[in-house]
Formats: structure tokens, sequence, C-alpha cells
């Protein structure tokens, strides 16, 4: 099983990559190879909205050279994608945005090409943020379970942990093992679609 996180926050060493570490540790003691993509150190820019890939056949066919098309292949590898961001503003970072706008490229349903080039995979979030619960995460979830649904992927759900004392917030038990239990739900689920349970 193949896993792809990608870090949307634009600080390297904080909240939302400590609460990753123990996620990664827990997806590889269970055999699952994993990449972490960093996003704040690609140049991935806006959607441009040009409809060109929707007439590419079979690849992405975005028209920008850009940082997006690793992204691409790192998604194209993955069974499960795991979208890990703190929440600004109730959303996501600029970075994160950016890459869920360019997904149109995956879907074929606006030109000429016709299919998907990602139905099927699984995606979850892993989010931090100030405010409690839902309040704080609600919007960003809702927009990517309706991703999942209109794209034809399996959303397994959403793991977050409130910053009340920056990265010490992070780094207690309970948090540690919030990630590590989320990261083995996830596997499981990936296992069960595929069959493999």
């Amino acid at each position: 099983m193949n896993t792809l996180i990608l870090m949307g926050s634009p600080r390297l060493h904080g909240n939302t990559a400590e609460l990753c570490k123990p996620l990664m540790e827990e997806l590889r003691a269970q055999g699952v190879q994993v990449r972490y993509v960093t996003l704040a150190d690609r140049d991935i820019r806006p959607c441009r909205a040009c409809y060109r890939c929707q007439d590419v056949e079979g690849a992405y066919g975005c028209v920008q050279q850009d940082g997006m098309a690793n992204v691409v292949e790192d998604i194209l590898w993955a069974d499960l994608i795991v979208l890990a961001t703190p929440i600004y503003s109730w959303y996501c970072t600029p970075q994160m945005k950016a890459v869920l706008d360019r997904h149109y490229g995956l879907n074929k349903y606006y030109g000429k090409a016709k299919g998907s080039l990602w139905a099927g995979k699984h995606v979850a979030i892993l989010a931090t943020h100030g405010y409690e619960g839902e309040y704080a995460y609600g919007p960003f979830e809702t927009g990517v379970q309706r991703l999942c649904e209109h794209s034809k992927l399996v959303y397994d759900g959403l793991y977050s942990v409130v910053d009340e004392d920056n990265l010490a917030s992070f780094r207690t038990p309970e948090a540690i093992e919030g990630a590590r239990a989320f990261a083995r739900r996830l596997v499981e689920a990936v296992q069960v679609d595929r069959g493999g349970l």
C-alpha cells in the first residue's frame, strides 16, 4: 500500500509537521510505503481555468510547467492521499488550495477527453487548528468531501488536534496515540476496499 502525505503548512517544522510524525511512524510500522511532500517548497501556481487539460486523453495535461507535475506523479502512485494542513480562516492553506484547485486534469469531465486518472483513491485529512473541532475544520472537510464525491474518490475521514500550547499540543500522549490510531484506521479502510482483509 502506498500513502502520499501532502503537507500544506508553510512552516516545515511547525504544528502540522509535528502531528505528521506519529502518523507516518505508524503507517510505516504497518508496512505502508510513505511519501511526504512539503508543498511550501514547491512552485505550484493557481489554476488558470483554461480547460486545456480536458482535451488531453490519458494524462494530466496541464499547460503550466511547475511543481504540480511531480505532485500529480505522487498522487497517481498513491492508494491513499492524506491532506495535512493547518486551518487558516476555516480552510486549508494557500499551498494546499492551489493543489486542490489544480485537480482538474485528473478528472476528464469538461472536454474531448473522458474518464478519471484517480477515481477510487482514498483521501483523508490531518488538521491542526485554533478553534475547537468542527467549527474550525468543518468548511474544509465539507469541501474535501464534495471533491471526493465529484471525483469518485473514497473519503476516509479526519483527525485533528487543537493548538493550545504550540508544539507541545501535538506532543501529548493523546495527540500521538490519536494520530497512530488514525493511521491504523486508514490502513484498514484501504485494505478492506482492496479486498486485503
